[in-house]
């Protein structure tokens, strides 16, 4: 699924990085602990948090993550935004909770990071 898509889906306000809503993500990874992130996610993933702070941004670059929604309405600062426009990183916010966000992906076929991806699917 297209992030384009994703951002439909969940009815997102693009922060940043809306050149970069054709990226394919498999998975997505709902977590507020980064180093969850860092040790679950695999290719192609899309961070979902409620963590506003720089670490997010630095987390989804050594990840290599596709992008990063925020959920509950929660807005980051503009040294978050500025950051993630460097590194190329999309921001989407959601209204939705976590808990609405992941479902609603999950329904449509977005794996989470916990299940078995295989290569073909990559």
């Amino acid at each position: 699924m297209k992030l384009a898509e994703v951002q439909t889906i969940l009815r997102s306000e693009v922060l940043c990085g809306l050149e970069n809503l054709n990226r394919e993500i498999v998975t997505a990874c709902g977590a507020d602990l980064m180093s969850d992130v860092l040790v679950y996610t695999k290719e192609r993933t899309l961070l979902l948090t409620g963590l506003t702070n720089i670490q997010v941004v630095r987390t989804a670059e050594v990840g290599d993550l596709m992008g990063i929604i925020f959920v509950r309405g929660k807005r980051p600062g503009p040294e978050v935004i500025e950051m993630a426009k460097a590194k190329g990183i999309p921001l989407m916010i959601t209204e939705l909770s976590m808990f609405d966000t992941c479902g609603m992906l999950h329904s449509r076929g977005i794996r989470g990071c916990s299940e078995r991806v295989t290569p073909d699917e990559l």
